[in-house]
Parts: C-alpha cells; sequence; structure tokens
C-alpha cells in the first residue's frame, strides 16, 4: 500500500518501522494546506495527527481507502464526508494515559512545592548564598488530606484520580455542570468547585464545556486552589484565568494546552509572568513511550482494516 505520513513531526522522530510492513512509506514533517494534495493524489493510506481532510479534498481522492488519526481526537477529518466516500477512518485511544496522568502531577508538584522557583534561585546562586542549610523563601504543602477535584471522569480522570488517593487526597469526582440529578459517588458541579484545593480537568471540548472555566466558574474556587487543565484548550477562558492569577485569586495554575496552538503571542496566558502559572506546549501527551504506543496502535488499525475488521473504526 502507499502510505503517507502528513505530520510526521509530531511523532517525535519515533521509528516508524511498524507501518512499513504494509507498503511504502512516505514521511513530511509538516503539510500545509497548498502542499496537500500534491503529497496524497495516489495515497491508499494516509496518516494525519492534525492536517485537516475536509470534504473538498476528500472528494478529490479516489485511490484513498483508509485515514489513520495519529490522535483520538478526529475533529479535523470530515467524517460525514469519508463515509459519502467510502474511506474507512480509524484513530487511537488510550494510548497517552500514563503520560499525561505524569504530567498532571508534574504539574502539580511544581506548583505545590514550588520546585520551579527553587531551582530557578539554585541556578541563580541564591542557595551557594545562604546563610542557613535550606532555603524556604517559599511556601511548600503536602498533596495528602487535600480534595482533589476531577471534572470528566473517563479513563483519565480515573487514572488521575487513582494516583492522587495513592497521594493521601480526598478525591472528588464533579457532576456535569448544570446537572439537575447528581449521580451516586458524585458532587454538584459548583459545591465541588467551592470545596476544592485542586481542580484538574479532562473532560473533552465541546459546545457544553467551552469556556466551562469563565470568570464566574474561577471566581467559585478557594484562594487557595490549583487548575491543571491538560485537556483541551478552549474549556479555560484564558483571559479569565490570567486575570485571577494576577489577582491572587487563585494559588496557582498548571496549563499544558490553549485555544490555539500554536500559541499566539498575544495570548493572554503566553503573556502573563506570575511565577503562579506553569504554561507547557502541548506536551503532555508526548513521552517517548506513548508515541510509540500510538505508531503501534496505528499499524494495528492498518493490519485490521486490511483484514476486514473494524477495529477503532470511526467510519
Amino acid at each position: 500500500m502507499n502510505i503517507v505520513v502528513l505530520d510526521a513531526a509530531t511523532l517525535a522522530g519515533v521509528s516508524l518501522d511498524p507501518l512499513r510492513k504494509f507498503g511504502t512509506v512516505t514521511e513530511y514533517d509538516t503539510t500545509s494546506a497548498e502542499q496537500l494534495m500534491s503529497r496524497i493524489q495516489s495515497a491508499e493510506v494516509v496518516v494525519t495527527n492534525k492536517v485537516v481532510l475536509n470534504a473538498d479534498t476528500l472528494s478529490q481522492l479516489p485511490n484513498l481507502r483508509l485515514i489513520c488519526v495519529a490522535a483520538t481526537g478526529t475533529n479535523n477529518i470530515d467524517l460525514e464526508a469519508a463515509r459519502a466516500h467510502n474511506i474507512a477512518v480509524t484513530n487511537v485511544a488510550g494510548y497517552s494515559t500514563p503520560s499525561v496522568v505524569l504530567h498532571t502531577f508534574t504539574l502539580l508538584g511544581n506548583l505545590m512545592s514550588n520546585i520551579h522557583r527553587y531551582a530557578q534561585d539554585c541556578a541563580n546562586g541564591a542557595w551557594q548564598r545562604s546563610d542557613l542549610f535550606c532555603r524556604l523563601d517559599y511556601p511548600i504543602h503536602d498533596l495528602s488530606g487535600k480534595r482533589f477535584v476531577i471534572v470528566g471522569y473517563g479513563n483519565l480522570g480515573q487514572a488521575v484520580a487513582k494516583v492522587a488517593s495513592a497521594f493521601g487526597a480526598e478525591v472528588v469526582i464533579a457532576e456535569r455542570p448544570g446537572q439537575e440529578t447528581v449521580r451516586a459517588e458524585r458532587v454538584e458541579f459548583t459545591e465541588a468547585l467551592r470545596s476544592a484545593d485542586i481542580v484538574s480537568i479532562h473532560c473533552p471540548l465541546t459546545d457544553t464545556t467551552r469556556d466551562l472555566f469563565d470568570a464566574d466558574t474561577l471566581a467559585l474556587l478557594p484562594a487557595h486552589a490549583i487548575l491543571l487543565n491538560t485537556a483541551r484548550g478552549g474549556i479555560v477562558n484564558e483571559q479569565a484565568l490570567a486575570d485571577v492569577l494576577a489577582s491572587k485569586q487563585l494559588l496557582g495554575a498548571g496549563v499544558d494546552v490553549l485555544s490555539v496552538e500554536p500559541a499566539a503571542a498575544d495570548n493572554p496566558l503566553v503573556q502573563y509572568q506570575g511565577n503562579n502559572l506553569l504554561l507547557t506546549p502541548h506536551t503532555a501527551w508526548a513521552s517517548q513511550e506513548s508515541i510509540t504506543r500510538l505508531i503501534q496502535g496505528i499499524a494495528e488499525n492498518i493490519d485490521s482494516f486490511l483484514q476486514g475488521r473494524e477495529h477503532n473504526r470511526l467510519v
């Protein structure tokens, strides 16, 4: 088969050898809209992470049989158009869970222990000038005993809950906002936020969750709380978050995702200079092991397609 990988740079140099047993693999680090058609005109399989394949593009690809999304989310693919042109679409789910969990607690650990500030002080020679054996310039907090609120209780939320429990935190599962009925073992959304020490977001971005954490919602959080978003940009209103961080209405925030990526220079969180924000460039998912699992999952999807099975099929 003729397999074309459109944005191989998102795979961080991890070997694509598992795909080569199915045919010829052509890799492009990145692909612009202008380059797209010339690169996939004769492709039978297209692998894309974020490159958009819309209805107009799909209508011009008579050889294309399978689109493998190198991610879980498929909002860059016109699924209805793919169905109309008899093009199968697959994704890979669950491959990044260990990586995202680690990143979540890396952000949290830094914020609760001020490790990023202490490390910078060491680099600047502050410890060397100290009169004491240690430095205690910034407060350090335990996670044990804290009320750890999880928003979005799918596979990722459940995995984060296990680790939070292992640290001795009290895990609280927030009910979906606006629900009249609160399910067993969950807490009404606003009530959960009002009592939170930590809030960790793991829900998808939908019309319902867009700007879920706006100025009004953030105002519900105690001033000592920490907000973590390793889910999707757009769930948290970035200007509102920058404002509460600047006014110390929130102890801190760890953010791995923004509403527009790559980050825009004028994004409020990019411009924010306070040390109570840790901003990382959408790397929570991207451990080497995670990407290896992702590529293996793509290979399994291609194999299943060739065998006539519908493993991970969305269309």
